[in-house]
């Protein structure tokens, strides 16, 4: 290892190790010396085969370089590839995301930041990632199983009482749901799980921590925020576990793990899918600032149409006024009084000549019985006679000397005794009836 004295120390100081080994507390390297030396180390490696599976890849065209993340197709293990040149031109596009390979590649340690990557100037295509591979096989059987259909997505309430919130442990994602929720809605309550986002212990933390939150009665809705990152760190987001714990919620899960260009498996099976956290918190609550905005235009529109409502409902009420039935109510009714009025004087008049009619009936009967009567032949100067035994006497034959007869007058009676009578002579049977109502005596 190169040895090298640092600036600033005196004759007193010791000289720096030579090697690491003998580095102390009190005399230690400098960083910068560490990195140098490691890069030397790296530098005299030999550039080797390696094997992987593609599971990043961002071309620049502009810069003609490539960066890949190679993972191996066994462990958890990866590492960072730039690719210089027409490398990855050769292969004919057969070298993607989820691309088993088979590289070239030179480790190469870079002094000022400490990173590791490897430099490949040759790669090779092997076959599909397993990974990916399987990842693509699970989306294929969980489609066909419905999952990931329409009629399964639950809707977002308008306001949760509480969001639940699945996040990293002291995650960046935390801070953009909170803030922004809280921005849009200060009232936002949250009940919030931190769990592992990437590496094995992943799928189960976050399974269980769906599955807590649903049982929750006050959640109405969870989110599940990561914040972007490799494919490789968005691995655990496709996992079985995962995927079957956000279907069984009862509660809608919204899905905040990457930016807009990924697409774990998570993203098919939750009810509403966000770019981002920030955009998760802006779907999970209603903007309380937009909200009154919007209570502002409904009240206004609300007072506008009552006006125009009054407004129409008043110039119908001065139309009904100036119509002539209620400008003069009865005057529909003075053709009804005028009827009426005419028809009791019909009635009248009609009444009064039938009485009048009758009243002249009336006189003339009475006048006609008053001359018929026998009273008014009694008051003209005639008179009944009356013989025991005989009755009236209408004939003088029926009566004889000596007979006592009853005489009716208009007024009392009188007795007479009969001297003699005298038979008629020359008289029509007719006259004689007539004139034989009224026998005299001599």
């Amino acid at each position: 290892m190169e040895v090298r004295t640092t600036p600033g120390r005196g004759a007193d100081k010791p000289a720096l190790a030579k090697v690491a080994r003998e580095t102390t507390r009190e005399n230690p390297w400098p960083l910068a010396l560490l990195s140098k030396n490691m890069k030397q180390y790296i530098d005299r490696m030999s550039a080797l085969w390696v094997e992987g599976q593609i599971v990043q890849l961002n071309e620049r065209p502009s810069t003609r370089m490539s960066f890949l993340t190679i993972r191996d197709v066994d462990e958890d293990v990866s590492m960072d590839v730039t690719v210089f040149g027409g490398v990855l031109q050769k292969t004919g596009g057969a070298v993607q995301a989820g691309t088993r390979v088979v590289a070239y590649v030179k480790p190469t340690f870079w002094e000022r930041s400490g990173r590791l990557n490897l430099q490949a100037s040759e790669i090779h295509p092997v076959g599909v990632g397993d990974l990916l591979a399987q990842i693509e096989q699970l989306r294929q059987k969980l489609q066909a199983e419905g999952l990931f259909n329409a009629e399964h997505k639950k809707l977002l309430p308008f306001l949760p009482r509480t969001i639940g919130l699945i996040c990293g442990r002291n995650a960046k994602a935390k801070d953009d749901v909170l803030v922004n929720a809280m921005a849009r809605w200060p009232g936002a309550r949250f009940e919030i799980r931190e769990v592992l986002v990437q590496g094995p212990n992943c799928p189960p933390e976050v399974s269980a921590a769906i599955a807590e939150l649903d049982a929750i009665e006050t959640v109405d809705v969870i989110i599940v925020a990561r914040g972007g990152g490799s494919v490789e760190d968005l691995l655990p987001f496709s996992d079985e576990r995962i995927i079957r714990a956000a279907f069984k919620a009862n509660k809608p899960v919204v899905s905040a793990i990457g930016h807009e260009g990924d697409a774990p498996l998570l993203d098919l099976v939750a009810d509403v899918r966000a770019s981002t956290p920030t955009d998760a918190a802006r779907k999970a609550v209603p903007d309380l600032k937009e909200e009154h905005a919007n209570l502002a235009r409904a009240l206004e529109s609300i007072r506008s149409r009552a006006q125009m409502q009054i407004k129409r409902e008043s110039e119908y009420l001065n139309l009904l006024k100036d119509r002539p039935v209620l400008k003069e109510p009865t005057g529909s009714l003075q053709i009804y009084k005028t009827g009426l009025t005419q028809a009791v004087t019909n009635m009248r008049h009609f009444v009064s000549a039938r009485i009048d009619r009758e009243r002249a009936g009336l006189v003339e009967a009475a006048a006609t019985l008053r001359a018929l009567s026998p009273q008014a032949t009694l008051e003209r100067g005639y008179s009944i006679v009356k013989a025991p035994g005989v009755g009236l006497v209408k004939d003088s034959a029926s009566v004889k000397k000596g007979d006592i007869l009853e005489i009716m007058l208009a007024r009392g009676s009188t007795i007479a005794t009969v001297f003699g009578t005298q038979p008629a002579h020359g008289v029509d049977e007719a006259d004689q009836s007539a004139k034989s109502d009224s026998p005299t005596t001599n």
